[in-house]
């Protein structure tokens, strides 16, 4: 999970179909039916989190230490194009010509920061996303919190999850899975979750924002019902598989 340089990437809100707050609510209701034998699954970045207040953050601490005017008012907005911080950086003002000098040296600025706890507790929940996560502890369901994040984060994520509101470790049957180390790779490191996952019980639903995890997940539990959340992801040329779903995010019907 880095900046991408500019590239483009597929356009999977256009999978969002209508009657996705149904499957959300069939979910549910299956979790209650099975109380502590169900699990369900969920990644942080861009699925329940937005991340874009800290990126902005970032690009105005950078922008501020080299006088960067435009950079140092950085907002949330600005990141609408997504993991791009080139993109992000001509929303603010630069020029092409100014980003391309600056980039690597802002990449790095970014590296150092972003994957720590003092600065993802910047994060936002994303629409429904705190009350969703309630809704599942109430069916008496374990909640696991299946991240890329690594342990050092886990204060930070903790803090995150407190000020939005979202269900939170160690409450009921709420769990947190993180790297343990920020060397380990994302993809192996969820798949080898997938055995923990097992050992709760049986996992009934995930919801991740990266194609590669669906459908990871989709090919792990065949039985479950995988959610892509259509918000942002790492740009990699990946193809959902087919009986993935999508949705914008959790706010279900009233």
């Amino acid at each position: 999970m880095y900046p991408r340089r500019d590239m483009a990437y597929d356009d999977f809100k256009s999978r969002i179909r209508e009657g996705w707050q149904a499957t959300l609510q069939g979910i549910l209701d299956q979790a209650r039916s099975l109380g502590e034998q169900a699990v369900l699954a969920f990644d942080l970045d861009s699925t329940l989190f937005d991340n874009r207040p800290r990126q902005a953050r970032i690009l105005r601490e950078f922008g501020a230490a080299r006088g960067l005017a435009g950079l140092d008012a950085c907002l949330a907005s600005h990141w609408d194009t997504g993991w791009d911080m080139k993109a992000a950086m001509r929303n603010c003002g630069l020029s092409t010509e100014e980003v391309e000098t600056v980039y690597d040296e802002a990449r790095g600025f970014w590296m150092e920061r972003f994957f720590t706890s003092e600065y993802c507790v910047d994060d936002a929940a994303i629409q429904g996303a705190a009350a969703f996560t309630h809704a599942v502890v109430a069916t008496g369901a374990h909640l696991a919190y299946v991240t890329g994040r690594p342990e050092p984060m886990r204060e930070g994520s903790v803090e995150a999850m407190r000020r939005c509101g979202l269900a939170l470790p160690g409450e009921g049957r709420v769990h947190l899975i993180m790297k343990p180390t920020a060397r380990e790779n994302d993809d192996a490191f969820k798949r080898e979750a997938h055995s923990q996952l097992g050992r709760l019980g049986r996992v009934i639903a995930a919801f991740d924002n990266e194609p590669t995890h669906a459908n990871d997940y989709r090919q792990k539990f065949p039985e479950a019902t995988v959610i892509h959340l259509a918000t942002d992801h790492s740009g990699r040329p990946v193809r959902l598989l087919e009986d993935v779903i999508s949705i914008p995010h959790f706010l279900l019907l009233p």
